[in-house]
C-alpha cells in the first residue's frame, strides 16, 4: 500500500499562529487534539475554518489536523483559515485564483500597537494639568 501523503503549512493572524496538515480523507477537522465543534465555541469561529474548503467545493474531501497557538477565538480561527488555504494550494495549485479572489491568502498583518513610555496606552497621553 502506498504510503498516505500529508500537506503542511502555516498560517498566522495578529498573535497566532496555526501548523495545519491536511491528508485525503472525509472532512475530519481536529484542533489541538479536540474536534472542532470543541474546541471552537462559537459557530463564526468554526464557519470561518471551513470556509476555505466551502469556497474551492473540497469539502469533505480532506481531513484537517491543527496545532495553534497564541492569541483568542478570532485570531486562532483566521490563522486556521490562513493555514488551510496555503495547504489546499500545496495541494492543488489551480485552487489558487479562487482563494485568492476570496482574500484568505493574504495575511492579516494588524496587531495591536506597542506601548510607548510616558503615556497611558499606546497613544493615550497623559492628563494636561494647568497648575
Amino acid at each position: 500500500m502506498a504510503k498516505e501523503v500529508t500537506y503542511y503549512a502555516t498560517g498566522r493572524r495578529k498573535t497566532s499562529a496555526a501548523r495545519v496538515f491536511l491528508k485525503t480523507g472525509t472532512g475530519v477537522i481536529t484542533v489541538n487534539g479536540k474536534p472542532l465543534e470543541t474546541y471552537m465555541p462559537t459557530p463564526t469561529a468554526r464557519m470561518k475554518v471551513t470556509m476555505p474548503f466551502s469556497v474551492t467545493d473540497t469539502k469533505n474531501q480532506y481531513d484537517a489536523r491543527v496545532t495553534v497557538v497564541g492569541g483568542g477565538v478570532t485570531g486562532q480561527s483566521e490563522a486556521i483559515r490562513h493555514g488551510v488555504s496555503r495547504a489546499l494550494i500545496t495541494v492543488n495549485p489551480d485552487l489558487r485564483p479562487v482563494l485568492k479572489k476570496a482574500g484568505m491568502l493574504t495575511r492579516d498583518s494588524r496587531m495591536v500597537e506597542r506601548k510607548k513610555y510616558g503615556k497611558h496606552k499606546a497613544r493615550r497621553s497623559t492628563q494636561f494639568s494647568k497648575r
